[in-house]
């Protein structure tokens, strides 16, 4: 079985992935705002109509399993999640911050691009210490829609099986 989230050799040359790596730290940059400010009806957009976002445990991820902690195929349903928690969820107040580590440009092709970047969120409640929430990475497939960069896949491959009960929150 092939591992699809095992580190490739890229090929893509060092010039180009500079210049697509600038993109894609870019587009994080927005992307991370988005969530570590709360503005969690906004988390869609960053998405093609079709795109699929995922939350999974490397083990599964390694062995080819599709079970994950979140599943969402296609904008629309990204907003449901995103308009559930927003307006319904009731949890302790809290604020995230995400620290992204180097992105790695894999390949670029019809496709799209297609690259991962480590993380690490932290989370602090507001009545609490800061902590570690999760420690991952995203595996990304990112197409141009014009001059916008957007995600048709996220996969965040958390590293650990023991996680919050409250992982609901889009990564």
């Amino acid at each position: 079985m092939t591992n699809a989230y095992a580190n490739r050799p890229a090929t893509v040359d060092a010039a180009r992935a500079a210049q697509l790596r600038a993109d894609i730290v870019t587009f994080h940059a927005e992307y991370c705002a988005v969530l570590d400010r709360g503005d969690l009806e906004q988390w869609p957009l960053f998405f093609t109509e079709d795109a699929l976002y995922r939350i999974t445990g490397r083990d599964n991820a390694e062995r080819g399993l599709p079970v994950g902690l979140v599943y969402c195929e296609g904008r629309a349903m990204m907003h449901d999640r995103a308009v559930a928690i927003a307006r319904t969820q009731m949890f302790a107040p809290r604020y995230a911050m995400h620290l992204l580590g180097q992105v790695r440009v894999e390949a670029e092709g019809p496709a799209g691009i297609v690259a991962q970047t480590p993380f690490l969120l932290i989370q602090t409640l507001v009545e609490g210490p800061s902590t570690l929430h999760l420690a991952a990475c995203y595996h990304d497939r990112f197409v141009r829609e014009g001059q916008q960069l957007l995600l048709a896949e996220r996969h965040v491959v958390h590293d650990t099986n023991i996680l919050a009960n409250d992982l609901a929150y889009p990564a």
